[in-house]
């Protein structure tokens, strides 16, 4: 690589790092990770520290959804950057939109089937000596949870639109 193509590489580095889009997302994230984590510590639902990285940094469900803060934030600084009548902001808003439909629908249906399997699974193993396996919960969110991250996202997306410049 000579040396003007570094150049052009730190660049569009530096511009990615610089980018409400980029910025509003990672804040977005760690926001709701860390308000989530926060929730469930006074809640005392996490009993370690390993438990307390793993919330802070990669757990889902609970409040708020952190899918629905990132998706939110991004089409709201899409909308504010680019203006809302582009292309890319509806399709912005289409991906948030199905991400939403998402955490309400999809993820949460499959991790009541799952505490269900599981809960059938535990039966039948006390009665019959069967050994089954349980399968992993994974938890979606109810629709408060997505109220908190959209309204987090919204927030997020408006002040690194209109008040951070960096």
């Amino acid at each position: 690589m000579d040396t003007q193509q570094t150049i052009n590489a730190y660049q569009r580095l530096e511009n990615l790092i610089k980018s409400p889009v980029f910025i509003s997302i990672i804040f977005a994230w760690l926001s709701a990770q860390f308000i989530k984590t926060i929730i469930r510590l006074c809640q005392k639902k996490i009993h370690s520290v390993s438990e307390f990285f793993e919330s802070l940094f990669w757990s889902t469900g609970g409040m708020p959804s952190s899918h629905t803060a990132v998706v939110v934030a991004v089409c709201t600084t899409i909308g504010f950057k680019d203006g809302f009548d582009t292309d890319i902001f509806m399709l912005a808003c289409c991906l948030t939109l199905i991400t939403i439909r998402d955490a309400l629908g999809v993820r949460r249906a499959t991790g009541i089937q799952a505490m269900k399997i599981n809960e059938i699974g535990r039966y039948l193993s006390g009665k019959d000596d069967i050994d089954i396996a349980s399968v992993k919960e994974i938890q979606g969110h109810k629709p408060l949870e997505v109220l908190g991250g959209a309204i987090l996202g919204l927030a997020i997306g408006i002040v690194f639109s209109l008040f951070i410049r960096i």
